[in-house]
């Protein structure tokens, strides 16, 4: 009886072991079976996503490039004469515009906010110099891009005989315009009225006009004037224009 209690006791003692024993740790995953999925052809490889941001902007960039070129073209064509007229309805504002010739698309074509009858009474009583102001684009601005040729400034403060005489503004050459431009094409130099369309109030809307060659002076690229040309070579030029950006 004691060797059989001595054994009974001795397997209680392992047993008690055994338990507080924790079990072994497995590090290994479970493992999970997976079922065969039917066979898919490969897909078509697409091209990465930077070799076609890079393909958009290099055909981005061609585009600005043809278009600043054609437009570098047009100023560049400018030589040291030109061609200028000054018109504009009796009752609106004096539009002015610089041609290589008779025929071409204007190089520089501005609305000032003075009235043409105001700058023909200048005119009629004596020298008349327009100056047109307009400020140096900042720092950051110039080392984004290409600065900006002078004459394709969009804003201008004007000046005439030293008063200042509002804003200018460059435009675009319509139909309007080109119709102006077309009628005093034979003109190389003189001043007159062009007949109008009849307007809503019953009125003819007349275009005054004054046309003269102008030369071209260069003084850099922040500055440049037109001067107009005389018969008379002895007499002053009875219009300036000066471009200046400050």
């Amino acid at each position: 009886m004691a060797k059989t209690s001595m054994n009974f006791h001795w397997s209680n003692k392992v047993s008690s072991e055994d338990q507080d024993t924790p079990p072994p740790f497995n590090p290994c995953p479970k493992t999970t079976v997976n079922h065969p999925q039917p066979h898919k052809p490969p897909p078509t490889p697409s091209p990465p996503r930077k070799k076609l941001q890079a393909v958009t902007v290099a055909r981005f960039r061609s585009v600005l490039t043809a278009i600043s070129k054609n437009r570098g073209n047009l100023l560049n064509s400018l030589g040291p004469r030109v061609v200028g007229t000054l018109f504009g309805s009796r009752r609106g504002h004096a539009y002015f515009a610089f041609q290589k010739n008779p025929t071409s698309q204007p190089a520089f074509l501005i609305e000032l906010q003075t009235p043409i009858s105001g700058l023909v009474k200048e005119m009629a009583s004596g020298l008349v110099r327009i100056a047109l102001e307009c400020d140096k684009e900042e720092e950051k601005t110039k080392k984004v891009g290409n600065p900006r040729k002078l004459l394709e400034e969009p804003v201008w403060r004007t000046y005439c005989n030293g008063k200042k005489c509002g804003f200018a503004m460059k435009r675009e050459c319509g139909e309007k315009e080109w119709r102006v431009l077309k009628a005093v094409e034979p003109i190389s130099m003189g001043a007159g009225v062009l007949p109008g369309e009849k307007s809503v109030t019953g009125d003819d809307e007349e275009t005054m006009y004054m046309r003269a060659k102008f030369e071209r002076v260069l003084g850099s690229r922040d500055s440049e004037a037109f001067y107009m040309m005389n018969p008379d070579s002895n007499g002053a030029p009875e219009l300036s224009v000066y471009l200046l950006r400050i």
